[in-house]
């Protein structure tokens, strides 16, 4: 897959099956990407494109300009083009590809479906995520816990809510890989003593390192702040990578920058971040290469 092909799928079809239900392997349409157009210019399907909001080394995403969907069992917003939104000013930044904020309903989820070449992290907000996959993997995501998988050569997979009676919220992230092809690999691991005001390292390119690790020069923190804390982000490799932030909960000021529950602020071109909790507060702060190799 060239780099500079970017990526969607329309909906065809709802995708979803309830829980427990016995399904052939099939391609779901909303959680899967196809070559994208590169004369397309408008938002699939009449999608507004808001301006996207850019400085010589900051990108904002406002919470109300990301993409929405509502297939009723599924609510999500992108914060980058995926499914049915395509704004061409939000593709990726640097080798993050995807961020979806998804709402799945009791008992529904994603039916089995293909992925390859793509380093994907699973982080559940509220409820607990159901896993099955051809590496035979299968289980359970709950709140505290991080999930990736490495499609590398190829995988299926299925993901629903565990729960008959409770929602699930969700963070899934895709990042892209630094090299093509690998073995595809599973890991799950539960984050150990997070610790109020700090910022707690979740994913790295090393296996031997705090949290998971994938196939690229990336790391993850979670931080929950109490309000008026500052603290302050250097990044692993400054002169290589940016920073994109993502408050899930809370309003913060990062470099100067305010920003309110669910916005994304990228920043690169410098060696390190500032941030201001004016509220109780959660971010998830994702370091990531800045250059997207073919």
């Amino acid at each position: 897959m060239h780099r500079k092909t970017f990526l969607k799928k329309a909906l065809l079809t709802a995708g979803s099956v309830t829980a427990g239900t016995v399904v052939a392997y099939t391609h779901n349409d909303i959680d899967e990407l196809i070559p994208l157009p590169e004369e397309k210019s408008l938002g699939f399907n009449h999608h507004p494109n808001p301006i996207t909001v850019k400085t010589a080394n900051t990108i904002l995403h406002k919470a109300d300009t990301r993409g929405h969907a509502d297939y009723g069992w599924l609510k999500t917003n992108y914060s980058f083009s995926f499914a049915n939104y395509y704004n061409p000013e939000r593709m990726n930044f640097g080798v993050l590809r995807v961020l979806n904020d998804d709402f799945i309903a009791a008992a529904k989820g994603f039916n089995t479906h293909p992925h390859d070449n793509m380093e994907i992290i699973t982080i559940p907000l509220e409820g607990t995520v159901e896993h099955k996959d051809s590496m035979g993997n299968s289980g359970t995501i709950n709140v505290g816990e991080i999930q990736v998988m490495s499609a590398g050569t190829g995988i299926t997979h299925s993901e629903f809510n565990h729960h008959k009676d409770q929602d699930l919220r969700l963070l899934q992230i895709w990042v892209f890989p630094n090299k093509p092809n690998v073995t595809p690999r599973y890991d799950q691991i539960k984050l150990q003593g997070a610790k109020k005001n700090a910022l707690q390292q979740i994913l790295s390119p090393n296996s031997s390192d705090d949290g998971v690790w994938i196939h690229q020069n990336a790391w993850f923190h979670l931080g929950t702040f109490d309000k008026d804390f500052n603290e302050e982000y250097v990044l692993k490799d400054p002169t290589q990578n940016g920073v994109y932030i993502f408050v899930i909960e809370g309003d913060v000021t990062v470099s100067g920058q305010s920003l309110n529950r669910r916005d994304g602020y990228g920043i690169w071109n410098t060696g390190s971040i500032a941030i201001q909790s004016h509220t109780a507060s959660r971010v998830l702060l994702m370091e990531v290469p800045m250059n997207v190799r073919s």
